[in-house]
């Protein structure tokens, strides 16, 4: 049931989040129904779709376990270098700089480097799955955005006082994420076994 609940949540997640590259069918939308109806509907449908995805998946991995392949022990050191890059992007995002100039779309650099960084180290199947999906997700949302003719560029501001901002918030973010909330949340620590 669990695995059945997380694939239903990522087909509407990800269904949602790809209308938004169909510009002109989410224009008409927009039109029809207005912008605040629009983004309200888009948000409780993604937030919905996030609840399956994590009731899913926990189900899942309380009682419906399936190991595809045993991932080695040296891949959880990739992994957790490569959420200091996720980390160091998803921050990006929220304040203008340089690092979020250079990268243009920083929550989709952020979405695809924490997902190939999870495929690395997580072989079951309910694992494979998610961050399979996200990552392909991430890839083609990039691959629209970079062909919109209306996308609005990150333009980086004088100086590099943000971009020290932006790698301090995520110094402390990622240790919050590795210390606290992964082990609580997630159940696996991710520093010390």
């Amino acid at each position: 049931m669990g695995l059945a609940v997380l694939v239903a949540g990522l087909v509407l997640f990800l269904a949602n989040h790809l209308f938004v590259t169909r510009r002109d069918a989410r224009a008409a939308v927009i039109a029809r129904l207005g912008r605040p109806v629009y983004f309200a509907l888009f948000g409780m449908v993604s937030l919905v779709a996030l609840a399956m995805i994590v009731w899913g998946y926990a189900f899942y991995r309380a009682h419906e376990w399936i190991d595809i392949w045993q991932p080695p022990a040296f891949t959880r050191h990739i992994t957790i270098l490569l959420m200091v890059f996720a980390v160091l992007f998803a921050t990006a995002t929220f304040i203008p700089s340089h690092i979020q100039a250079r990268l243009k779309y920083p929550m989709l650099a952020a979405v695809k480097t924490w997902a190939l960084a999870h495929l690395i180290s997580n072989g079951d199947l309910g694992s494979i799955l998610v961050f399979a999906s996200f990552l392909a997700w991430a890839v083609i949302a990039r691959i629209s955005a970079k062909r919109r003719a209306d996308a609005v560029l990150p333009v980086a501001p004088a100086g590099y006082t943000n971009d020290v901002i932006v790698v301090l918030v995520a110094a402390v973010v990622y240790l919050a994420l590795g210390y606290a909330f992964h082990p609580a949340v997630i159940g696996v620590p991710v520093f010390g076994r």
